[in-house]
């Protein structure tokens, strides 16, 4: 990628910070977004409009930050047929930046090959650190491409984490983000637990998760998500329901792999419930809450 310029499809929540710092470090983004009203905040900080996927099409490199791959999809579906018109320039890249299953994205990767006559590559590059890490810039990206491909697209990933790494082939990142998830989802479910049962028996879950934090037990997921768990402050950061799209990847990739995943078994259960209690659409914190629900009622908690 010799030109600072990138095409970027989705500006919310994780999406629209990491447009804005491609701009703060000297990217020119020209983005499409489903609402007009994140188009024009990003005008405001310098970037441009485009009146639809389609237009982006001689982008070097375009970004897709949506919730799942069937919007990818079927937000890439213009793009891919003005591609088989006319093909692209080779090494366009199409970056997947959402949490997307592994085997699933390697089709894609083909489909795309396919329809800008080999000229266009898939990379995937999930990202971790939630809408705090998106804002400061500082965001865990993993990435499956090829080595060529990587490091054609390291300079504009740069701009948006701290860590870039290759994991390896198409469909690798995409595997690294789901055993991510693996790790975020179920220790914020075992935390939520702990939360829950320290309160029922008189604890302050403030004080236990300070002591935790000292010893063994001490992660970033506890440091960001616990005083949200203590605070019962679910407000959205990102959707609990994409937790149980995500640990679906975990039983996709461990099959494939003849791994047992146990505890993502369980996570899938879990976070199921919660999605069923009709609480997906608050923060992975509100996982408590759906533990909190499934208590034993007739017991009354102590504090």
């Amino acid at each position: 990628m010799t030109a600072n310029t990138v095409g970027f499809v989705g500006l919310g929540l994780m999406g629209f910070p990491m447009a804005a710092n491609l701009l703060a470090s000297g990217w020119e983004v020209t983005a499409w977004n489903r609402s007009a009203e994140a188009l024009t905040e990003l005008e405001k900080l310098g970037g441009k409009r485009s009146e639809s996927v389609a237009e982006l099409r001689d982008q070097p490199a375009i970004i897709f930050m949506l919730p799942d791959l069937s919007y990818i999809q079927h937000a890439a579906a213009p793009l891919l047929d003005s591609w088989r018109s006319a093909a692209p320039l080779p090494g366009t890249a199409v970056v997947v930046m959402s949490s997307v299953s592994p085997t699933a994205v390697q089709e894609f990767g083909r489909t795309v090959h396919d329809a800008s006559g080999g000229n266009a590559v898939v990379v995937d590059a999930p990202v971790s650190g939630g809408t705090k890490g998106a804002q400061e810039g500082t965001l865990a990206i993993m990435v499956g491409a090829s080595e060529e491909d990587f490091q054609r697209t390291i300079p504009v990933l740069q701009a948006m984490g701290t860590t870039v790494r290759r994991m390896g082939a198409l469909g690798a990142g995409s595997l690294a983000k789901a055993c991510n998830q693996l790790i975020v989802g179920t220790t914020t479910a075992a935390l939520a637990e702990a939360t829950e049962l320290a309160e029922r028996s008189g604890m302050d879950a403030s004080a236990l998760f300070d002591v935790l934090a000292g010893g063994l037990a001490g992660s970033r997921v506890l440091e960001i998500v616990g005083p949200r768990l203590a605070a019962k402050d679910y407000a959205p950061t990102g959707p609990a329901k994409f937790m149980h799209k995500d640990l679906k990847f975990v039983l996709e990739s461990a099959k494939a792999a003849g791994a047992a995943v146990p505890m993502a078994t369980a996570g899938v259960e879990l976070y199921r419930e919660l999605i069923d209690q009709g609480l997906g659409d608050q923060d992975l914190a509100v996982v408590r809450q759906a533990i909190a629900n499934l208590s034993d009622s007739s017991v009354s908690p102590l504090n």
